[in-house]
């Protein structure tokens, strides 16, 4: 695609695939379920033009990446690490980098501020807000309290059981329920009902895009990646030490105002009555794009692709020139 560099990177004992392109400051993107570093393809191309090093791995066991076995190998210090060595092996020139992060890649994206600030200049996270540690009560018991368990994190603890439940609908199938999904309710996924699938997809996804995911979806099954969801008690249990800790580098969030994440319980007031910046002092703005989903810089990415210029401008001494945007 486009002069999209594609190589292997031997980090934290697994082999990484990234893709890459263009020169100077490092923008690493870190993408989320179900998806992989062909979710960046939009942005990889407009700001490695303006002057940036565009650099979107697989994480583990996604994609092309190396998927190990064992669910206990998907906590968010495996995947943080393998980030920092990751930067270790290709940027390391560039004592701190830019970071985009989305869905699962945002929640990464918070990970690695809260572990290692030093290596991070300027956060830009999509749909996924900082939620601080709440030491009473994991998380898993509190989704479950809310939402039963039908609810799609709640459905993913199991091993096996929602692997199962997607190979009878087809993987093809489960990428556009998942990608276009519109719905600001919670996701529900009762057992044995399946997914509607929709009849015909948005402007912004072609059938070329699905049959990618699918491809490698296919080959590399779902279980891997529906491992993050099984750590996130354990990530809860992991990251005790941290409890009360705030987020310190600059920060732009951005979601959709039909992102079911946007409308989950709380998040609105959370958002927008203080709690987000008293847990993320350094947090810059705050953007609601209108009539937008989950998957928000597929969905827009010319404009997408403008605030992550706009803010990681503020934060060079001779930012590249926008007139390619």
């Amino acid at each position: 695609m486009e002069g999209i560099e594609h190589k292997f990177v031997k980090i934290n004992g697994i082999n990484m695939h990234v893709a890459e392109k263009g020169h100077g400051p490092v923008i690493l993107f870190i993408h989320g379920f179900p998806e992989l570093w062909y979710s960046w393809r939009n942005q990889i191309l407009a700001l490695a033009s303006l002057g940036y090093r565009a650099v979107a791995p697989d994480l583990r066991g996604f994609g092309d990446s190396d998927a190990p076995e064992s669910p206990s190998s998907y906590t968010c210090f495996h995947i943080v690490g393998d980030l920092i060595s990751l930067l270790d092996a290709i940027a390391s020139d560039q004592e701190k980098v830019f970071v985009v992060g989305h869905d699962w890649g945002a929640q990464i994206a918070w990970y690695l501020c809260l572990f290692r600030p030093d290596r991070v200049r300027a956060l830009v996270n999509l749909s996924v807000v900082f939620n601080p540690r709440n030491p009473q009560r994991k998380p898993m018991e509190t989704l479950r309290a809310i939402y039963g368990d039908d609810y799609y994190m709640c459905r993913f603890q199991e091993d096996g059981d929602i692997e199962e439940e997607f190979a009878k609908i087809g993987t093809a199938n489960v990428m556009k329920a998942f990608l276009t999904y519109r719905n600001p309710s919670p996701l529900f996924l009762p057992k044995g009902k399946g997914f509607d699938a929709p009849t015909a997809l948005p402007s912004w996804l072609s059938e070329e895009d699905i049959n990618y995911y699918a491809s490698k979806y296919e080959k590399k099954g779902f279980a891997s990646s529906v491992n993050y969801y099984r750590n996130i008690d354990r990530n809860w249990e992991l990251t005790a030490p941290w409890t009360g800790s705030q987020i310190k580098v600059p920060v732009k969030f951005i979601i959709g105002d039909v992102d079911l994440t946007y409308h989950t319980a709380g998040c609105k007031d959370y958002i927008h009555k203080g709690g987000f910046k008293k847990h993320v002092p350094f947090l810059q703005d705050v953007t609601v794009m209108e009539d937008v989903g989950h998957f928000i810089n597929q969905e827009r990415p010319d404009e997408i692709n403008q605030h992550i210029f706009d803010f990681f401008s503020n934060f060079n001494n001779s930012p590249p020139s926008s007139s390619s945007l």
